[in-house]
């Protein structure tokens, strides 16, 4: 029996629809001859949507991609410094609301660095690991204001929620990562002698659910220092679980010792698929090199695999990952010749393994 996935398409701006255009390309070649079809249906929004009609996630655009299995999203953002997007608000409105509105509260980035990939390290190591990130709360909650705007006197607060029930899930989401990884190691990350308050809720319950996994060797570091880790001896760790804004910072770290942010793919995650799941590459909008073929749709390819193993497609995810693998492989023999957006779609499409 055929199953049918509604997939919904947010290619964005700038260089989103180039790379997503590949992640899809991808997608159909893997899916070919299996029982999985995807109905994608493609939705309009982004920065280049705001200056058309002004909106930039109508309510009824919301439901119509809650009532989806699964989003693969591409890049959002405009010109920097239009003055035309200064009201839009995109990354809050749209990118932001979609993880917030969807309770994508475990924010997934994978950081592996394979043969032919040249890392920002001099000597990394072997590099293999995962940052689960707290997705919902943290000072990206949008809890605080200002007090007397534009004055000497302005006062800014950014409050960082924490609550049991938000730390509880996302820590038990990291246990279930730890537990499918052969090492079965977890790191704890935060920065308890300063944060006292946010850091004792995060201790008692990583301690708790810890208890409830004998078998996961559990170790906790500053985020200061696991900063200085991850850049002297990144092959130290193999699953991270911490908070949202700790987590954006360790990510992107990781996206350039990994090989940059090209390469970087995310899911930001549902568990219970109460709502659909986003999967991103985590660069920008690029629009300096839109529409010209320039983009490194890598990293989009690798969310459509991250996607895959989530809608319980696994053994496609991981032959797109070994497609990849093989195709960063040979770098070394092109040597520095450019390749196009789509040549690299191509070459992936190309190296896809066999159907077992």
């Amino acid at each position: 029996m055929t199953r049918t996935i509604k997939l919904a398409v947010i290619p964005g701006d700038g260089i989103g629809p180039e790379v997503i255009e590949q992640a899809n390309r991808v997608l159909d070649a893997v899916l070919d001859g299996g029982d999985v079809v995807l109905e994608r249906t493609e939705f309009k929004l982004g920065a280049e949507r705001f200056l058309e009609t002004g909106d930039t996630l109508p309510e009824a655009e919301q439901a119509a991609i809650a009532e989806h299995e699964a989003i693969l999203f591409g890049a959002v953002g405009g010109v920097p410094g239009d003055p035309r997007l200064k009201t839009a608000n995109i990354e809050r409105g749209l990118l932001l609301k979609l993880r917030f509105d969807f309770d994508h509260y475990a924010n997934v980035r994978p950081c592996a660095l394979v043969p032919g990939v040249v890392s920002t390290l001099a000597n990394p190591g072997e590099v293999d690991f995962v940052v689960v990130r707290e997705g919902t709360e943290g000072p990206y909650a949008g809890n605080g204001g200002r007090l007397r705007p534009g004055t000497p006197a302005e006062v800014a607060t950014e409050v960082s929620v924490n609550t049991a029930y938000g730390i509880e899930r996302v820590v038990r989401y990291a246990f279930q990562v730890a537990e499918s990884r052969p090492r079965k190691t977890l790191t704890w990350v935060h920065k308890t002698n300063v944060l006292v308050h946010a850091g004792a809720t995060w201790q008692r319950i990583v301690e708790a659910v810890a208890a409830e996994h004998p078998g996961i060797a559990v170790d906790y570091m500053h985020v200061d220092a696991a900063t200085i880790h991850m850049v002297q001896n990144p092959s130290r760790f193999d699953v991270i679980v911490t908070d949202n804004l700790f987590g954006d910072i360790l990510t992107d770290l990781a996206g350039a010792i990994g090989g940059g942010i090209g390469l970087a793919a995310s899911g930001n995650i549902n568990p219970d698929g109460t709502f659909p799941s986003m999967f991103e590459p985590v660069h920008g909008s690029a629009p300096d090199i839109a529409g010209k073929q320039l983009a490194d749709p890598t990293a989009a390819i690798l969310s459509a695999a991250l996607m895959l193993d989530h809608l319980g497609l696994a053994a496609d995810g991981d032959r797109i990952r070994a497609a990849v693998r093989s195709d960063l492989a040979g770098a070394t023999d092109r040597g520095d010749a450019p390749r196009s957006t789509t040549a690299v779609g191509d070459a992936v499409i190309a190296q896809l393994p066999a159907r077992a």
